[in-house]
């Protein structure tokens, strides 16, 4: 492909990422949207996307459609929720586009996020903390006996895409049992894998639930009453894929009375969580601000991603991270 490309972006990136990725792109053309968004933003319809062949970042979905010139949109998210629709698809697929989407730079950042936490709770870590910022007794001898190791516990992960795979690897020389659930098994999954029709099977099984799950229809309230209640009630729960997920009364109302022993979220409904919404007092209701995804080279990791799949469009060989 030898044609000069005009790539727009509208994603808020600092000053050495825009540097980064003009110097990249060059000599193709970056035009910076002056409708610029934060990653996780909702942007509307831009005018000046009409004159790009590629869109890097948020674009507003209706506008995507209509516009016949745009080859490729490549998102700066692993979630991509407000294009999962089938005539944003049929329309893309009609003038040969293709969508993408930045999972692979989000897999290890979130997985070690989920990680964290889970080892954390096994060592009773936010004790220790919460009793150095507080009575400051010496209570060794409770912690001692509360402390757990992960060997040969039990660890079910909901949803099994880049994410779901790299918790899988840094799980595994801990020697637990791990147990991937996913709508359709492949067969080529490194650990064992079910099927999501069969996950109440093993849910009263798990040490630890991990949510991955994307949103979507399928996906909106998939742990509701009936499979919380499946939980053992010295299991621990992860939510870092999206808090529509989860019934959160009922996840509240199972920690106030101890049918369940933890969780942990990162993801919420709404966001940002209002500061006197009840999930901030429930206890052993562990809170991050939708931060498992973030890292200091954040964004310069997204502008490297981009650059890869850009490499790979100009020169026509398979893109990363394909969505469409």
């Amino acid at each position: 492909m030898s044609e000069q490309l005009t790539v727009w972006c509208n994603t808020t990136l600092p000053p050495d990422a825009i540097e980064q990725l003009r110097d990249g792109l060059a000599p193709h053309r970056l035009l910076l949207s002056q409708k610029q968004t934060y990653n996780l933003g909702v942007s509307g319809g831009d005018p000046a996307l009409e004159q790009a062949e590629v869109a890097f970042g948020q674009p507003n979905p209706q506008q995507v459609m209509k516009l016949g010139k745009l080859r490729w949109v490549h998102l700066t998210t692993a979630g991509f929720t407000r294009y999962d629709r089938d005539d944003l698809r049929q329309a893309m697929r009609q003038r040969h586009a293709i969508m993408t989407n930045s999972s692979t730079v989000y897999a290890e950042p979130c997985a070690q996020h989920a990680v964290a936490f889970m080892m954390a709770l096994a060592r009773c870590l936010p004790d220790a903390m919460e009793n150095q910022r507080t009575d400051r007794r010496w209570i060794a001898k409770d912690l001692r006996a509360r402390n757990q190791l992960l060997c040969d516990q039990t660890a079910l992960i909901v949803g099994f895409g880049a994410i779901g795979r790299r918790i899988a690897e840094l799980l595994a020389p801990y020697r637990m049992n791990l147990i991937a659930v996913r709508r359709k098994p492949r067969g080529d999954e490194p650990v064992r894998t079910v099927a999501e029709s069969q996950i109440e099977d093993f849910l009263p099984t798990a040490d630890h639930v991990i949510d991955v799950l994307p949103d979507s229809n399928s996906t909106n309230g998939f742990f509701n009453v009936d499979r919380l209640k499946l939980f053992k009630s010295s299991a621990h729960f992860y939510n870092i894929g999206r808090g529509s997920t989860v019934d959160q009364d009922v996840l509240a109302a199972m920690l106030q009375s101890g049918c369940l022993a933890a969780a942990y979220l990162d993801v919420m409904t709404p966001e940002p969580l209002p500061p006197d919404h009840p999930l901030w007092t429930t206890p052993r209701c562990y809170i991050t601000p939708h931060t498992a995804g973030g890292h200091r080279e954040e964004f310069k990791s997204l502008v490297a991603h981009f650059l890869d799949n850009f490499h790979r469009f100009i020169h026509r060989e398979p893109m990363l991270d394909q969505i469409i």
